[in-house]
């Protein structure tokens, strides 16, 4: 399992880890049922507190990504497809969200903005 942790990123370290496993799980990279590190190897791989991995791992499975089997480990939990359909619209309306803000801070008007929009959309057909 491949994790960058980058120190001059804004996001708190945990919440690095949490994005990069949620991605390799959504585009497949890691499978359901597929073992995670244990909390203190990936702690000793990235030269991290255990607790700040500890963190990662408990959004993880509160956020239905992981499952934790006491006194075996974590694992990549089985995803139904309507649950990481909803994590990539989640993450398409915070990109969203800041498009729009960037417009409005710069009087970008809206119909342009949904004109841009739409024609990246289409392009991917």
């Amino acid at each position: 399992m491949d994790i960058l942790i980058s120190n001059s990123s804004g996001k708190p370290i945990y919440e690095q880890i949490c994005q990069q496993i949620k991605t390799q799980i959504m585009d497949g990279t890691l499978t359901a049922g597929e073992a995670l590190p244990s909390m203190r190897v990936l702690a000793k791989e990235l030269h991290l507190s255990v607790i700040t991995v500890q963190r990662a791992y408990e959004d993880l499975t509160r956020d239905g990504f992981i499952e934790t089997v006491s006194g075996k480990g974590s694992f990549v939990a089985a995803q139904n497809q309507e649950f990481i359909r909803e994590e990539r619209l989640r993450e398409a309306e915070g990109l969203l969200q800041k498009a729009a803000e960037l417009g409005r801070s710069h009087g970008i008007p809206l119909e342009k903005l949904t004109g841009i929009l739409t024609l990246f959309y289409e392009e991917g057909d």
